[in-house]
């Protein structure tokens, strides 16, 4: 089955046949709200709950290695304190990943969970999909796009694996062989501009297949420029019919809707024909029809 999963999001020649079952399922930082978050504890119980794919996101430790964690400061999270990037990667895997971490039956302090690298995720879950989140605060685009490739290609996962950043520098960097997501912004402008104007000016795909991601519903200001200034509009943008239908006629596309953690949301999400959409806990949704 993961076999199937993982040609169906990366190689994208079965979903025709997976249709019945879309959108597929993918445990947000490996499930956040079921375990200690962009840890193997995290993916092995995403897994188990029936989670079709993990999104996990990445830093870069002092020693230039790659590894699951999101905020900017350990303290956040664990029981250090700083920046990733002040430490090692074997001091990372020696932290408490668990430590601020509870859920409805477990407190997962002490448990001896660390904070894994991309590597030894990547080895650990052979036929896994994984979606990577670059949110490095203080790594040079560059470097992180260059450790990251190295530990695709070193772990043979450049067709199991897509890289998204908010920040498109490090999607930019990256080889050409690493899958990515199209741009944020692009994504973001190209929604405005269905929902103000009713108009869509996605460019065309060129024969290439491309991947969107966002939010399902989105809060934003938009700035229309005028000869004599300009003007500000606050609009939620809201992926409905049209615009995944504007998406769609460019070419081949592929959707995932981000924040998806409602039953309501999701069976909207498969209404709109969504390829997936990101969840925070795969426990809660191991009883939603799909």
């Amino acid at each position: 089955m993961q076999r199937l999963i993982a040609a169906a999001l990366c190689c994208c020649t079965v979903f025709a046949a997976q249709a019945d079952s879309l959108p597929l399922r993918i445990a947000h930082r490996g499930g956040t709200a079921d375990a200690p978050e962009n840890t193997v504890t995290a993916i092995r119980t995403a897994l188990k709950n029936g989670a079709d794919a993990v999104w996990i996101t990445v830093q870069l430790s002092r020693d230039g290695i790659p590894v699951l964690f999101r905020p900017a400061a350990l303290e956040a999270l664990t029981n250090a304190n700083g920046a990733i990037s002040a430490y090692s990667a074997a001091e990372l895997a020696q932290i408490d990943a668990g430590w601020k971490t509870t859920t409805p039956d477990t407190s997962w302090r002490g448990q001896g969970i660390g904070i894994p690298t991309l590597e030894e995720v990547l080895r650990g879950f052979p036929e896994t999909v994984f979606f990577l989140d670059i949110k490095s605060p203080d790594a040079e685009p560059g470097r992180m796009a260059q450790a990251l490739a190295e530990a695709l290609k070193h772990t043979g996962s450049l067709k199991r694996t897509r890289v998204y950043s908010t920040d498109e520098r490090y999607v930019n960097a990256l080889p050409t062989e690493v899958q990515r997501f199209e741009s944020r912004d692009l994504t973001r402008t190209v929604l405005a501009q269905v929902a103000m104007a009713h108009r869509c000016e996605l460019p065309e795909a060129q024969g290439r297949e491309r991947w969107f991601g966002l939010e399902m519903k989105r809060d934003v200001e938009v700035v229309e420029k005028y000869t004599l200034g300009e003007a500000r509009s606050r609009v939620q943008l809201v992926w409905d019919q049209e615009a995944v239908n504007c998406f769609r006629e460019k070419g081949s596309a592929r959707i995932v809707l981000f924040d998806v953690n409602s039953e309501s949301d999701y069976l909207l999400a498969k209404q709109l024909g969504a390829d997936a959409v990101m969840i925070n806990s795969p426990a809660k949704f191991r009883s939603v029809a799909r």
